[in-house]
């Protein structure tokens, strides 16, 4: 399976050209966002009109949501102590802070803005498949 780092990295570092893949993105972000807002959805357009002048001001980043197994957690009909969990979470996020640097200078991605959210997990494939089907997207 492809890590995260690895999937953003050709995306992020695509020369800027009209065939770019990333330009498709925007089409349809550009054609199809409804913020249910019309001066938000309006004020945003502005920056994927090419005539205007807003559209010179985007700056492409990324978003990566990295949910990581644990063995912390206390298991089904077993109790702990919060204080105990958050700092079992603490020390994992300083490794996995740690990995997450590791990748981003092995991959090349330290010009880019890249906002990572790591979220401890007593299973990471629990919450994909329960993320998934909150989205609509059922295996």
């Amino acid at each position: 399976m492809q890590s995260c780092l690895e999937s953003l990295g050709p995306f992020l570092s695509e020369d800027e050209k009209p065939d770019a893949t990333r330009n498709r993105d925007l089409v349809l972000l550009r054609d199809k966002a409804d913020l249910n807002d019309p001066e938000m959805t309006k004020a945003i357009m502005r920056y994927f009109d090419k005539t205007k002048i807003e559209s010179k001001r985007v700056r492409h980043c990324g978003a990566a949501l990295i949910g990581f197994e644990v063995d912390f957690y206390p298991g089904v009909g077993q109790t702990g102590l919060l204080d105990d969990v958050v700092a079992a979470a603490k020390a994992e996020l300083k490794a996995w802070t740690k990995s997450v640097g590791a990748g981003i200078l092995k991959h090349k991605l330290e010009s880019f803005t890249i906002e990572f959210i790591c979220i401890p997990l007593p299973s990471a494939e629990g919450f994909r498949t329960a993320f998934l089907n909150a989205l609509g997207h059922r295996k």
